[in-house]
Formats: structure tokens, sequence, C-alpha cells
């Protein structure tokens, strides 16, 4: 069985969403479970359940073009488990949402892969191709945003996480049921 954690941060509740569809993409795997941690909040107990998952998915909202002040205080707490090498080898994501199309979201991503490899974990990028690039092409679209490192959302600033478009929580879903099959391909050796 994978147990899948999704560790991340929501200022406004946009990326809290996006998390949960990160968590039912992931349990709808058979044989796979997913939790969510908030990273502002965690406790003793929840550090060593992100420690014995098979798999972190790591989800931030772009705050002035990079992950939020929060999540990388998240990131710096991490540095005892980045000596002691306790995430290596699991596998690893990323999701980020912000209100501009771009809203520079890509450099999110990286800096959430580039924790991940520090902490020698394995990154599990989104298999779609870019979607709502064509003249026959819409924003209900998956991958709509055209990201391979990780999901990405965009939902208006004016407006509140109900309103989130649904083709990126598919997006995201879709990338918490890769990193659930990926985690249990690696538990089974068959990678």
């Amino acid at each position: 069985m994978a147990n899948i954690a999704i560790a991340y941060h929501s200022g406004f509740g946009h990326t809290r969403r996006q998390a949960e569809a990160v968590q039912s993409g992931a349990a709808s795997v058979a044989g796979a479970t997913a939790k969510l941690y908030a990273v502002d909040t965690l406790d003793e107990a929840q550090w060593a359940e992100l420690d014995a998952a098979d798999a972190i998915v790591f989800g931030s909202p772009t705050y002035m073009g990079s992950a939020s002040a929060k999540f990388k205080a998240f990131m710096d707490e991490s540095s005892k488990r980045w000596y002691g090498r306790a995430w290596k080898d699991k596998v690893a994501a990323g999701f980020t949402t912000s209100a501009s199309q771009s809203g520079d979201k890509l450099n999110t991503l990286m800096q959430l892969m580039v924790f991940a490899n520090q902490h020698g974990m394995i990154w599990v990028g989104v298999d779609l191709l870019p979607g709502n690039n064509n003249s026959k092409g819409s924003v209900d679209d998956l991958n709509r945003l055209g990201s391979f490192s990780g999901a990405m959302a965009q939902a208006n600033g004016d407006q509140g996480a109900e309103a989130m478009l649904e083709s990126d929580l598919k997006t995201a879903a879709h990338l918490g049921a890769r990193v659930a099959t990926t985690a249990q391909r690696f538990l089974r050796g068959s990678l």
C-alpha cells in the first residue's frame, strides 16, 4: 500500500482546494491512501507521518514569483530531515496556484523541485500534453496552463476557492493519481 502525504500551505483556500484534488486523485488509486498536512500547523506526530510516507506532494501558492513564506518556513524547518536523509528516495511532486495566468508559477514549481532534489527525492511531473493551446482548445482542457513540472492552477484574485476551474482541479487529481501509481511501482520494485 502506498502512503501519500500532501504537504501544503494555503493563504486564501485556493491551494487547499488544489491539495484536496491531489488527495482525491491519489486516493482513487487502488491500494493507496492520501492525507493532507497544512505545513504551517505541523506537530511532531505529523512530521513523523511525513517521514513515514512513501511519497510527499508539496503545494504552495505562488506569491511574488515564489513559494509563500509559510511554505518556505516549512522547507527550512525540514533541515534536520535533510541532514539525516529521512526523505531520500521518496517520490515527490508539486503544485501551485496564483491569480495570474503565469504569475511566475514555474519558478515556484522549480523551487519545490530543487527542495525535493536536495532531500534526495524522486520528482514526478505532469505527463499530460498541454491543453488550451490551439483553436480547438478550451479552458476546460486538462493541463490548460501547459506545465510539465507540476500541476498549475489559476484562480481569480477577486473570487474565492469555490470559483476555481474544474480543469485545474482535475489536473491536480491526475497528478495525485500519477504520484500514487509511481509510488506503488517503487514499492513493488517494478521501476
